[in-house]
């Protein structure tokens, strides 16, 4: 038989061991998260997101002033992966990155390239889409993209098709480069006869010739430059930790192929 004092001790030592097991058991809680369960930060969230809203088929502005395409369906999609309200705001391109450093919204969703240049300013997510550029001319000319001399081609300004005539074109062969704000303009020179050529993502190019395909088309190969578009964030932004979480669900749960598909088609 033990003594008080020993029945005492023995008591108390099963019902420590009761207490650590509790403490050590986890909490439903935290048993039940997963990869579906938003970030703590985003959820209830407003984000403000820029995006061009003149770059068809990633970006367009409808006839009553509504924003649509491939970057606002992707924004939209990530924004209720996320559980958190999107707010799509329009801005010029060359504007873009400065209005984000001013802290006017979150984040640009605008068919934006990863570049080192701009990776100096910001900081970008994941890629969720890939391009290649094109030439797009008129089939009747004599254009020949293995020999291109005396030549005027277009392209928008601060994009990698743009960067890419200015590296390789400008002042070379007799060749002069003419950017423009926006791709729309650049296509309108090309069908007055004021420009030879148009260099210009793969999507963009079809997204174009679908009403402008009579005596224009795209000729050569494509050209891949290793361009990889994604969501830029100011630096250090832990956002851009919110949209890559987002980025691999809606990859992993067909939501962006999807939208691809819708955007794009084959």
């Amino acid at each position: 038989m033990m003594s008080n004092s020993r029945l005492l001790w023995s008591s108390m030592t099963v019902t420590a061991a009761l207490m650590l097991g509790a403490c050590s058991e986890p909490s439903n809680e935290a048993a039940n998260t997963n990869a579906d369960t938003p970030a703590a930060g985003t959820a209830g969230k407003t984000i403000r997101i820029a995006t061009e809203g003149a770059y068809p088929p990633f970006n367009y502005t409808n006839a009553d002033g509504s924003l649509a395409g491939f970057d606002i369906d992707v924004a939209n999609a990530l924004c209720e992966q996320m559980q958190a309200k999107c707010e799509i705001v329009a801005q010029d391109w060359d504007g873009i990155i400065p209005g984000l450093l001013a802290q006017k919204y979150d984040a640009v969703i605008a068919g934006m390239s990863i570049t080192a240049e701009r990776q100096e300013k910001v900081d970008f997510s994941e890629p969720y889409f890939a391009n290649t550029m094109v030439w797009l001319t008129d089939t009747k000319g004599s254009f020949d993209p293995k020999s291109i001399k005396n030549l005027t081609l277009g392209g928008q300004r601060s994009t990698t098709p743009g960067a890419y005539l200015q590296d390789n074109y400008e002042g070379k062969d007799g060749n002069t480069v003419q950017l423009y704000d926006n791709y729309d303009n650049a296509y309108l020179d090309l069908k007055s006869g004021r420009s030879d050529a148009v260099l210009a993502e793969k999507v963009s190019a079809k997204s174009w010739l679908a009403d402008n395909s009579e005596g224009f088309g795209i000729v050569g190969d494509e050209i891949d430059n290793d361009d990889n578009i994604a969501i830029a964030v100011r630096k250090g932004d832990a956002l851009k930790e919110d949209f890559n979480k987002a980025l691999s669900e809606i990859r992993s749960n067909g939501e962006l192929a999807r939208l691809e598909q819708q955007n794009f088609g084959q």
